[in-house]
């Protein structure tokens, strides 16, 4: 039985996730940013653990969890939580921008810092939940891309210091997706939003426990899932 802790298990993959490793057995903590969200987590996993600190606010997040009772042992930190403003460059302000890094960028390095000794005693795996704007930047996509371009070297830069104590790194690069961030882009774009069109959170799902069950003799690096329709 291995120990996860999660972010964004509200919705989409992260949900899709908690659903199949509670199901086999495994232990859960799964981030909440605030105490009501914690309830609603613990009340759609049931023997799920909570814990509460908003990634949206990185500074806060050390003195946050000190507060409270931290797993001893980690097997995987799960990083799938996201925002997802779109604009013109010219016209995004510093609060988008900042919105945008401290959940996509900043929050996650921080969680994995505080839980790297966790990590190491039980050579165990992060898995960065990226996106396709981690490696192409289109139009109106710069704040979100910039994010995830820098995700993806927090996961590169992790995996070659951690290597040697024994930690995996994965990244995993989704198109787009079926999920309520998915609906929120196509609202932002004044598109009609038809999730049949997009990947299921589930297929995510599935690459994301390949990475995690993978044997040790082997580490996914980086991988990258398309829509099949």
């Amino acid at each position: 039985m291995a120990t996860h802790l999660i972010t964004g298990a509200g919705s989409g993959i992260g949900e899709a996730v908690a659903d199949r490793l509670l199901a086999r057995g495994d232990d859960l903590y799964l981030l909440a940013r605030d105490a009501g969200r914690a309830k609603q987590l613990a009340g759609r996993f049931p023997g799920a653990r909570t814990l509460v600190a908003d990634l949206g606010n990185p500074d806060r997040i050390a003195w946050a969890l000190s507060q409270q009772t931290l797993p001893d042992h980690v097997d995987s930190l799960l990083h799938i939580a996201g925002v997802c403003d779109l604009g013109h460059i010219g016209e995004l302000t510093t609060r988008a921008w900042n919105r945008t890094l401290a959940a996509n960028l900043i929050a996650p390095a921080e969680l994995t810092r505080l839980f790297l000794p966790q990590l190491r005693v039980a050579h165990g795996h992060v898995v960065f939940v990226n996106s396709g704007a981690g490696m192409h930047a289109h139009a109106n996509w710069g704040v979100y891309a910039a994010s995830k371009h820098g995700l993806k070297a927090v996961a590169d830069s992790l995996r070659a210091e951690e290597h040697g104590n024994g930690v995996r790194v994965t990244s995993v690069y989704p198109g787009r997706t079926a999920t309520p961030m998915q609906a929120k882009v196509h609202q932002q774009e004044g598109k009609e939003y038809d999730a049949s069109k997009w990947i299921d959170p589930e297929s995510v799902a599935t690459t994301i426990l390949l990475s995690l069950d993978l044997p040790r003799d082997a580490e996914i690096n980086d991988l990258t899932v398309r829509p099949g329709r």
